[in-house]
């Protein structure tokens, strides 16, 4: 791969990390089990992180996208 494909990515990817700063998933665990009943709990992960992770990665991907440029 290089630099300038290299940097598109990476301006992509923290384009979209500033946009979103986590996600949600859930899980679902059982409580109880008594033969046929049961009782589960779903519970809510909140996945974050921080923007300056997304300002870095479009900082990276200019970078390689414009130092390609002064190379050729």
């Amino acid at each position: 791969m290089n630099s300038k494909t290299l940097g598109i990515v990476l301006l992509v990817i923290g384009i979209t990390m500033l946009a979103y700063t986590g996600f949600n998933y859930v899980t679902t665990e059982k409580v109880v089990d008594l033969g046929p009943i049961q009782i589960n709990k779903e519970k809510n992960h909140f996945v974050q992180w921080s923007p300056l992770v997304g300002v870095l990665l479009i900082v990276g991907g200019a970078v390689a996208f414009l130092g390609n440029k002064s190379r050729s």
